[in-house]
C-alpha cells in the first residue's frame, strides 16, 4: 500500500518542517498554533476521521505552492489540500502531522475571454463570485453546487461537482479545459488547452478532475463558458406519491424535453422547509416536483410539462408567472438540506446517483429503510439526471441513533448499487465512502486507481488515506 510509506513527523521534523517553509514563505502564511490549526482538520462530514496537522500553510502564489511540495517531499510529510472545506465526504480532512495547503488565499480571476469563451482562474475563487463576474460579460459559469456562495472552484474541480443545472448543462468536469497542477516533487505541469477542440494525448485534465488532491495540486484553471442563458421560469407540481412523481420524470425527459432545472423534494423534506421557514408548502403533498426552462417561451415549455406531471397523476400544477415567482419556489429547494440539518442537529447527506429509469425505486426503497432504522431521512433529488441525496437525520449526542444512522446510510448505498447507480454523483469519495469506491469498481479497477496514483505521488504523500 502507497499509504504505508509516510507517517506523522517527529518533534525533531516538525521543527526542521517549520523552518523549512519559512524559507519560502512568509510569516504570516504559515500557522502552527495548535488551536487555529484544530480548526483546519475536517469538512462538513460526519463519521470521518481528522488527524491533528503540524502546520497549515496559505500560499499565495505558485511557486510557493512548489516550494510546499518540495520540502513535504524531501521530508516525507503528507500534504492534505483543502478549498473551503464545505465537502461532504471527509476528502478535505487533516491526517496527523501533515502539512494541510489551504489554497484560499489564491483567489485571483486571472482572465475572462468573451470572444474564447473562458475565464482562467486560481483555486481559491469562490464559485459565486465567478459566476457573478463572467455575468458581467453576459457569461455564463453552470456548474452550481448548493454551497456555491462558499465553496471554491479548486474544490468543485477536486469534487467534481454538480448542482441544480446539471440535468441541462452538466457538471464541473465538462467545463474544464485545461489545468496548471504542481507534482507531488514540487514540479509544474500544464494540462488541457485554451482551444475550443483538443485532442493531443491523454486527457490528463479529466483524471485530476474528481482525483480529491490525490494525484497534484490545482493552481489555475481555465474554463469554459457559455452564453448568459434568458430568465428561466419555474413550475411546482404536487403528486399523491413519490411513484408518481419519477413516473412525471421519466414523462419529461422520454418526451425530448430540456429543463434547466429539475428537482424534487419529498413530503419529510418539504414538511422540513416548512418547520424551519414557514413557506407555506402543501404538506398533504407526498412529493413536490419542481421544474424549470430558461428557454426562448418558457411558458409554453411548462405547460406541455404541467400535461405530463397531470398524465402522470399530479394533484396540483403551478406554474409561475414571473422570475419573482419562480425564486420563490426555488428557495424551498435550496433550503432543503438547512432545514433537514435542524430536525436533529446532525445529518449525514448521502449522494446516490441512478438511471432515471430507477428513480422510484430509489425513492421507496430509501423509506423501506427510514422505517426499519426508526429514522427520520428527507429526500432532495436532481431529479433531472438522478442523482439523489438521502439526508439522514439523527443526534450525533446518541449513540444509538448514531450507529442506526450510519447503517442506513450504508444500506442506502448498497440500494444504489443494485438499481445500477453509483455511490457519488458530485460529493467524492473522501474517508465516507472508501470501502464503498472498492465495491463499485472491483479488484481490477482499484489495481488500475492504485498504479495511477503511484504514477503521479510514489511516496504517497497527497491527501492520504483518501478514495482507498
Amino acid at each position: 500500500m502507497i499509504m504505508s510509506r509516510i507517517q506523522a513527523p517527529s518533534d525533531e521534523v516538525q521543527g526542521n518542517l517549520t523552518d523549512r517553509l519559512l524559507a519560502g514563505l512568509p510569516a504570516e502564511a504559515v500557522l502552527t498554533d495548535p488551536d487555529v490549526t484544530a480548526s483546519y482538520a475536517n469538512d462538513m462530514a460526519s463519521f470521518c476521521p481528522a488527524g491533528a496537522p503540524a502546520v497549515v500553510v496559505l500560499p499565495r502564489t505558485v511557486e510557493q505552492v512548489q516550494h510546499v511540495m518540495r520540502t513535504a517531499t524531501e521530508l516525507r510529510v503528507p500534504v492534505v489540500p483543502q478549498g473551503a472545506r464545505t465537502g461532504l465526504s471527509g476528502g478535505a480532512n487533516a491526517s496527523d502531522g501533515c502539512i494541510v495547503l489551504s489554497l484560499t488565499k489564491m483567489d485571483r480571476i486571472i482572465e475572462i475571454n468573451p470572444v474564447d469563451r473562458i475565464a482562467v482562474v486560481e483555486p481559491g475563487v469562490i464559485n459565486a463570485a465567478l459566476s457573478r463576474a463572467v455575468g458581467e460579460h453576459g457569461l455564463y459559469y453552470p456548474p452550481d453546487p448548493s454551497s456555491w456562495e462558499m465553496c471554491t472552484i479548486g474544490g468543485n474541480i477536486g469534487t467534481a461537482s454538480g448542482g441544480l443545472c446539471c440535468v441541462k448543462y452538466g457538471v464541473t468536469a465538462e467545463y474544464v479545459l485545461g489545468l496548471d497542477v504542481v507534482l507531488a516533487d514540487g514540479r509544474l505541469m500544464s494540462t488541457g488547452r485554451r482551444t475550443a477542440k483538443g485532442v493531443a494525448g491523454y486527457d490528463l485534465t479529466r483524471l485530476f478532475v474528481g482525483s480529491e488532491g490525490s494525484l497534484g495540486i490545482v493552481v489555475r484553471a481555465i474554463l469554459a463558458l457559455k452564453p448568459q442563458p434568458l430568465q428561466q421560469l419555474v413550475l411546482a407540481a404536487e403528486f399523491a406519491s413519490g411513484a408518481a412523481a419519477c413516473d412525471a420524470v421519466c414523462r419529461i425527459m422520454a418526451g425530448g424535453h430540456v429543463p434547466s432545472l429539475l428537482e424534487l423534494m419529498d413530503r419529510t423534506t418539504v414538511k422540513a422547509v416548512n418547520d424551519m421557514a414557514h413557506m407555506g408548502l402543501p404538506e398533504t403533498t407526498e412529493a413536490l416536483l419542481l421544474a424549470a426552462f430558461d428557454t426562448p417561451d418558457p411558458a409554453a415549455d411548462l405547460a406541455a410539462v404541467g400535461a405530463l406531471c397531470e398524465a402522470a397523476g399530479a394533484t396540483e400544477v403551478v406554474p409561475a408567472d414571473d422570475a419573482a415567482e419562480s425564486e420563490l419556489l426555488l428557495k424551498a429547494r435550496r433550503l432543503s438540506l438547512t432545514a433537514l440539518e435542524a430536525v436533529k442537529g446532525t445529518t449525514m447527506i448521502d449522494d446516490v446517483c441512478v438511471p432515471r429509469s430507477r428513480l422510484g425505486e430509489m425513492l421507496d426503497g430509501v423509506e423501506r429503510i427510514a422505517e426499519k432504522y426508526q429514522l427520520t431521512i428527507g429526500v432532495v433529488a436532481h431529479a433531472g439526471d438522478g442523482n439523489t441525496h438521502p439526508t439522514v437525520c439523527f443526534d450525533a449526542q446518541n449513540p444509538d441513533e448514531s450507529r442506526r444512522a450510519r447503517e442506513s446510510f450504508d444500506e442506502i448505498m448498497a440500494l444504489g448499487l443494485e438499481l445500477g447507480g453509483t455511490i457519488t454523483g458530485e460529493h467524492g469519495v473522501g474517508v465516507l465512502k472508501k470501502e464503498w469506491l472498492a465495491r463499485e469498481i472491483g479488484p481490477v479497477g482499484m489495481e488500475m486507481q492504485r498504479a495511477v496514483k503511484q504514477v503521479f505521488d510514489p511516496l504517497g504523500i497527497l491527501n492520504p488515506g483518501k478514495l482507498f
